[in-house]
């Protein structure tokens, strides 16, 4: 993003703002409302957006899932798991609830399909989490690693698990069944 003001004269207007509430807002949110993107600005919001859960999912974030594919002082860019995704109003309102929260109510959400996502975004802190909570992380093995004992003694029981983007496995081990995410 570009700056449209110098810096002098950023720094003018703000000491200007005779309203406290603007004022205790600081410049991160003054340098949002003129356009102006400051490293500042992105790793709050990154650091807002770290704590908002996926909805059928809780244990990891939008941000553990790759679903946040950019970020600017005044944008917000999302793509969700699928096309259709019916969780994705869902993520835009939490989104939106969790920015307005943190005094970010100038930053635009927007919905992007392409390029769709993949499992590649995916970080490796976001499949730490799923194998935690039981299921079982994207793979292009043909078996998945069971998230209760480790076995690889699984086979896949029905191509829909619990929701779209996942597979139900069941591990002949220990008989758990469990979700694997579908690589996509």
């Amino acid at each position: 993003m570009v700056a449209t003001e110098s810096p002098a004269k950023l720094r003018s207007s703000r000491t200007k703002s005779r309203d406290p509430a603007e004022r205790s807002r600081g410049p991160v949110l003054d340098c949002a409302r003129r356009g102006v993107s400051t490293a500042l600005d992105t790793n709050g919001i990154w650091d807002v957006l770290r704590d908002v859960p996926d909805p059928e999912i809780p244990v990891v974030s939008v941000v553990d899932l790759g679903i946040v594919r950019t970020v600017t002082a005044d944008r917000v860019t999302i793509t969700p798991t699928y096309t259709g995704c019916p969780a994705t109003q869902v993520i835009e309102r939490d989104i939106r609830a969790a920015l307005d929260a943190a005094g970010y109510r100038g930053v635009a959400i927007e919905t992007v399909l392409s390029p769709p996502w993949t499992t590649d975004w995916i970080g490796p802190a976001g499949r730490a989490k799923l194998h935690a909570y039981g299921i079982a992380p994207p793979s292009t093995a043909a078996t998945a690693t069971c998230p209760q004992c480790g076995s690889s003694d699984t086979e896949e029981v029905s191509r829909f698990g619990s929701t779209p983007c996942k597979a139900l496995w069941r591990c002949r081990a220990c008989a758990e069944p469990f979700d694997r995410f579908k690589c996509h």
